[in-house]
């Protein structure tokens, strides 16, 4: 159970579509108990898909669920930015949609996890040590992410750039799924 662990830990730490939408998702969240309902809702969400689409083995082509995980950032890059508010009038809810795209964000995980072709004996102990390491490295980002912030935050260029920072998330998510959508056509 240790390596699949270290495996679910290894993913989220590197995995640089998932930190960003961490990012954007606690952007402007001071506290922390707002910040960890956020987590926690986000992590419901990709365990769920996660958890249940190995077991019943539902993968989705990766290429597309992972367009989909950039268009995650850029979304959460436009809500932070008040772009909904802008354009729409209205603010769309942030937690069914941290919940929304957590599930997409565990269809990810489901998908890269059924490419491994784990031996059905002690599929659900791998599985729930996989998302233990999955959650491990997620609170290890989370916690990377909020010193930085903290320190960030405490200085007088972020109201200043915050938004700069944000429309940066924004193309790395574009990017991400150009990236994405360029790979689907090619292979």
């Amino acid at each position: 159970m240790i390596p699949f662990m270290y495996l679910g830990a290894k993913h989220m730490a590197t995995g640089y579509d998932h930190i960003l939408f961490l990012l954007g998702v606690i952007f402007f969240l001071y506290r922390l108990k707002h910040i960890g309902l956020y987590v926690t809702l986000f992590a419901i969400g990709h365990s769920t898909t996660m958890l249940l689409g190995v077991y019943f083995n539902v993968g989705i082509n990766s290429y597309i669920i992972d367009a989909i995980i950039g268009f995650s950032v850029v979304y959460k890059a436009l809500d932070n930015i008040g772009a909904f508010q802008r354009w729409l009038g209205f603010q769309p809810n942030t937690k069914v949609a941290t919940v929304v795209f957590g599930l997409f964000h565990g269809f990810g995980l489901s998908t890269k996890i059924i490419e491994y072709n784990i031996s059905p004996d002690g599929l659900i102990p791998n599985l729930l040590a996989f998302n233990v390491g999955v959650e491990i490295g997620q609170l290890l980002a989370l916690g990377t992410i909020l010193i930085a912030m903290s320190y960030w935050r405490r200085t007088a260029s972020f109201w200043r750039h915050a938004y700069t920072a944000n429309v940066a998330m924004m193309c790395a998510g574009f990017v991400l799924i150009g990236y994405q959508i360029t790979g689907y056509f090619v292979s």
